[in-house]
């Protein structure tokens, strides 16, 4: 087989048909009519002398060659974007780019908004669009369709490019004339009320079971491993509603430190360090390997690290 026999264009169609799996999925992605991708399907077929895909009770599956062949074609079309991008900026004042970005709770409460400040006077139309976790799976990262995920991560796919934003430490939001307040120790903590906040990973998630000590996290782990166990009383995703729940009814709430910076000005709340030792917690962002030599792409990732890198430096994490 000659290179110059070969339609290149061939292999960004195999990238496609095989992360998708479904010959008009991969045709959407790519822009072209489905004819035209089960024409190139065909081409395929005759070019390695296999099926690449064939139809099952589960909907089409990659042969065993087609497996072989997706890391390496990938390979191949993330060294051509590479060298064409070579060479080439971000126009930050024209463009009107539409960047999506899946952010935590507790990211996009921390983060985004100076990351907007930064953005309106360097890139004065460029367009965030920031989806929560349950809007994204890690499929839809990998094929490109969210640029950045900004989250906390007990597991993370090895093909995934990531970086730290930064690492915090816990803190406690407390009422300000609680009992509790005033005599801050271990042993208040477990006899007060508390709000459970949290949201990692991707997907839709499932119900808390307060049993199941392990998977609450951080905190409730940290307490297990001393033989211990806070009394919570309510289960939330989302961090404004744990602290103002914190302010209405006197329950506490112990959350990355960032967060609760946002009610440091707050009267009826104070911000205390645990009564007990925590591990710190890694804020990181992770990208896909397709949008790695893109130059907005690489722009963007250097503005949410600049600017991340400021807010932690300016509280001193």
């Amino acid at each position: 087989m000659q290179l110059d026999k070969v339609d290149l264009n061939l292999l960004r169609y195999l990238d496609s048909l095989l992360r998708e799996q479904n010959v008009t999925h991969a045709a959407n992605q790519l822009g072209i009519t489905q004819p035209a991708m089960s024409n190139g399907l065909r081409r395929l077929r005759d070019l390695f002398h296999d099926p690449l895909l064939v139809r099952t009770s589960d909907g089409m599956k990659p042969t065993a060659l087609a497996t072989q062949l997706q890391p390496r074609v990938q390979l191949i079309l993330q060294s051509v974007d590479e060298v064409l991008h070579l060479g080439k900026k971000f126009d930050t004042e024209s463009s009107t780019r539409v960047f999506r970005i899946m952010a935590s709770d507790y990211a996009e409460a921390t983060l985004i908004p100076p990351l907007m400040d930064r953005l309106q006077a360097d890139a004065p139309n460029v367009i965030l669009d920031v989806m929560n976790p349950s809007d994204v799976s890690f499929h839809d990262v990998e094929k490109g369709k969210v640029d950045i995920v900004i989250n906390r991560f007990d597991t993370l796919p090895q093909s995934f490019h990531q970086k730290s934003v930064w690492v915090d430490n816990f803190s406690c939001l407390v009422p300000k004339d609680s009992p509790t307040a005033k005599n801050f120790t271990l042993e208040a903590y477990l006899e007060a009320q508390h709000v459970w906040v949290s949201k990692t990973g991707f997907g839709v998630g499932v119900g808390i079971q307060p049993e199941e000590v392990q998977k609450l996290g951080w905190v409730d782990s940290t307490l297990a491993n001393l033989g211990h166990k806070r009394n919570i009383r309510l289960f939330t995703r989302n961090y404004n509603v744990a602290m103002i729940t914190s302010k209405q009814l006197g329950l506490i709430v112990t959350l990355p430190s960032l967060a609760t910076r946002l009610m440091e000005k707050n009267d009826d709340i104070i911000v205390l360090e645990p009564p007990f030792e925590i591990p710190p917690v890694e804020l990181k962002m992770l990208w896909s390997p397709l949008l790695q030599h893109d130059p907005g792409h690489i722009w963007l990732r250097s503005s949410i690290s600049e600017c991340a890198k400021i807010i932690a430096e300016s509280n001193s994490l």
